[in-house]
């Protein structure tokens, strides 16, 4: 089984920034405040952004290898 990881719904995300303010390694940034980005190489899949986000558009996918 690989690594999860975090994935935004950039369609649907509003850059409120509730997913940001609870990641613990600082994998998320909203750039030019239009919608939420994840690092990555930062992400360890832990899943607290996605029980944070208000509109529930965060899922954690198993990453390929």
């Amino acid at each position: 089984m690989g690594k999860r990881k975090a994935v935004v719904s950039l369609r649907e995300c509003v850059a409120c920034g509730c997913c940001m303010k609870v990641c613990p390694r600082g994998a998320i940034s909203i750039p030019k405040g239009i919608h939420a980005e994840i690092n990555e190489e930062l992400c360890v899949g832990c899943g607290k952004c996605a029980k944070e986000c208000p509109a529930g558009i965060i899922t954690l996918e198993v990453a390929e290898q």
